[in-house]
């Protein structure tokens, strides 16, 4: 039965009081709106951006929508509870999300190393948020009022409602809502689930039982009259089970004490999770901790164009809360001019948290909504030049995309739509997106709408006209492309197309760029150690680079993420694409030690410099000698340039003498950048 509209509660009472031109930060702007105090307390690892980009700030307006009163602390000190007491005491409760990122990797790098910066900062500073800021938070918020409820969500506590391998600590760690000790963990695009939650609160009935609300997790047992399918063991070892198919039934994951010990457990358990991810055919989950269980209620409806036209259409400022001054947040001005018009995405990679949070199916839209936003836009910044700096999304080109045929997609439990190919049953029609974008760039005062979302290549040949009319009018000179590998191997495991796709794409894209008299470029992205891939296969991919001419230089390497299919393989050794039993041996061979990692990373860095003494070790050890020397066959010269290499060797410290260098082979001209 589908979900009742999101805006069809009957208000509550403080909705006389009308939007907040930004939700008060502190007790002087409550008093100026004429509050005594809020009945929800978000508090966000991010500074407080009032923009439907932010998603504390949507989870915000939506609760004022409804008529409650609510409050923001932003970045709180978290070295004591007196920061999180600043509102005062909350009627409802208290809303924590660790911000836009998950804070560990807003704060580390993938070599675990911690960032220096941090882009939903004021003045794009480091060390304003705690590691694993929504315990943390809820803690803090716990010992300013003990007495309050706690809600944790956004995507950090989103990809930990179950046991999870935690990169950092390089272990499995339990669901963050038995460690953040919270009264409920909301997952996905909560909307529904926390006004429903506010509501039930509102009553004066305490939180009261939340195992029907889909799309939140809870510490419960399943309810009355549910049925158990038990997933704790796995396929070779598990005993025939029958289901009475009158009864609902949930899903019982293996422990978290099992997984924890179990690699080939915790790969079984990715792939349940996963299989059981869709909105339409997902069921609720449960994972015993100790003696307690978590029920996870099955996944959250996708919301209705009309509801999700109405969350951008709250009253947002579309800007950064006043008290912050002049200061620079480097995520609001990446953002400040672009357009968000899809949620979701039925790509299904593996390495990508996108399908965990937000589901695979796309949810879309209108075009007025959106025009209606380039227009506030316009109208409402002025630092805004007539460029829109993107209408996209998770991915640019799966605006009104989707399953053909409804009976299909309910019973349809593939983790992509578009792995190994695009599947029959998937519109890919991309005329009304070539339309959309005509209407756009016909709004009065826009000169120029880029594409700044990745492009999904293997849709996109699908659609001839739509390359024509994307390099003809909204490419600003390159356009981001993610084949993120050239081997079958490794690009079967993250679910990706063959790079052949990405030779059609790029064919065709090289000829509308000539057919529009223009000089364009893509920007391709590659991982580098991805679970599955060898030193052979980087070298392959170093040598597909340099064939084609491409030199990149934001580069990524693997960084494992909770929940993430890849993440299972990476630290069980399985492949959870498919059963996982017993007799199975680990599979998925993965770089893991440090130096192992550099070097992936320094084969998409051929050309420079500071790698070569690196590859040259590599190629020597690989018996590939051959590739080292002056001419176009070879892929990294035998001399080095004086005063580098030092990072890629490793070896020497400040002070030690530099190697001995010989100049550049005479006729060899310098490489031109792409």
């Amino acid at each position: 039965m589908a979900e009742k509209g999101l805006f069809s509660y009957r208000k509550f009472w403080a909705h006389r009081f009308g939007p907040s031109r930004f939700l008060p930060m502190s007790r002087e702007e409550m008093t100026a709106r004429g509050w005594d105090s809020c009945d929800v307390v978000i508090v966000n690892g991010d500074a407080y951006v009032d923009h439907p980009s932010f998603g504390a700030a949507v989870i915000g307006r939506v609760l004022e929508a409804q008529g409650f009163r609510v409050g923001i602390i932003a970045q709180p000190d978290w070295s004591s509870p007196e920061p999180f007491k600043a509102l005062g005491k909350p009627n409802l409760f208290f809303g924590i999300t660790a911000g836009a990122m998950d804070s560990m990797v807003n704060r580390y790098t993938s070599d675990r190393k911690i960032r220096s910066n941090d882009a939903y900062t004021p003045g794009d500073e480091g060390g304003k948020r705690p590691d694993r800021a929504v315990l943390v938070y809820a803690q803090r918020c716990r010992e300013a009022f003990k007495d309050v409820p706690v809600v944790i969500g956004g995507i950090e506590a989103s990809l930990r409602r179950v046991a999870h391998y935690d990169y950092w600590s390089d272990k499995v760690r339990r669901s963050a809502l038995i460690d953040s000790k919270a009264d409920a963990l909301v997952y996905g695009n909560a909307e529904r689930a926390i006004s429903e939650i506010a509501f039930r609160l509102a009553r004066g009935k305490g939180m009261g039982d939340l195992r029907d609300v889909r799309g939140v997790a809870v510490v419960a047992p399943p309810p009355e009259g549910w049925q158990v399918k038990n997933e704790t063991l796995l396929p070779d070892e598990a005993a025939p089970q029958t289901l009475d198919k009158a009864l609902p039934t949930a899903i019982e994951l293996p422990s978290f004490e099992a997984v924890a010990a179990d690699p080939a457990l915790y790969a079984h358990a990715s792939r349940v999770v996963h299989q059981e991810s869709s909105p339409l055919n997902g069921r609720p989950l449960l994972q015993r901790h100790g003696d307690r269980t978590v029920w996870i209620s099955a996944p959250p409806e996708p919301l209705p164009t009309p509801d999700l036209d109405a969350v951008f259409d709250l009253p947002y400022a579309r800007a950064p809360h006043p008290s912050y001054g002049d200061a620079k947040i480097p995520a609001w001005e990446m953002i400040r001019h672009s357009i968000s018009i899809v949620r979701g995405c039925f790509g299904g990679c593996a390495f990508c948290a996108i399908t965990a949070h937000e589901g695979k199916v796309v949810q879309s839209r209108s075009e007025a909504s959106i025009l209606k936003e380039i227009e506030a836009v316009r109208d409402s910044d002025c630092g805004f030049t007539g460029i829109v700096s993107d209408l996209g999304g998770a991915t640019a080109n799966m605006w009104n995309l989707g399953c053909t045929d409804p009976k299909i997609e309910a019973l349809c439990r593939r983790p992509s739509c578009l792995f190994p190919d695009v599947c029959k049953n998937l519109r890919t029609d991309h005329g009304p997106l070539i339309k959309l974008y005509e209407k756009a760039r016909a709004v009065k005062g826009v000169k120029k709408i880029l594409i700044g979302s990745g492009v999904r290549f293997d849709l996109a040949v699908k659609s001839p006209a739509y390359i024509q009319s994307l390099v003809a009018n909204h490419v600003g000179g390159y356009l981001k492309i993610a084949p993120e590998h050239t081997e079958k191997g490794t690009l079967d495991l993250m679910l990706k197309p063959g790079i052949g796709s990405f030779d059609r794409f790029k064919q065709m894209f090289d000829a509308a760029a000539k057919k529009a008299g223009k000089q364009y470029y893509l920007i391709p992205y590659f991982i580098a150690a991805h679970p599955g891939t060898t030193d052979e296969d980087m070298l392959n991919l170093a040598l597909w680079l340099k064939a084609n001419g491409f030199r990149v230089d934001q580069v990524q390497t693997y960084l494992p993420t909770p929940m993430a299919l890849s993440s299972a393989m990476y630290h069980s050794g399985y492949n959870p694409l498919k059963p996982v039993r017993r007799a199975d041996t680990p599979g998925v061979a993965t770089a893991k030690g440090l130096r192992q990692r550099r070097l992936h990373k320094a084969f998409l860095r051929y050309h420079d410099a500071e790698n070569w003494p690196m590859l040259r070790e590599a190629l020597v050890r690989m018996g590939r000698e051959e590739l080292i020397g002056p001419g176009k066959a070879h892929l990294i010269p035998a001399w080095q340039p004086k005063g580098t290499g030092l990072r890629a060797e490793g070896q020497r410290g400040r002070g030690q003498p530099a190697p001995r260098t010989a100049p550049p082979p005479k006729g060899q001209p310098p490489r031109r950048r792409r």
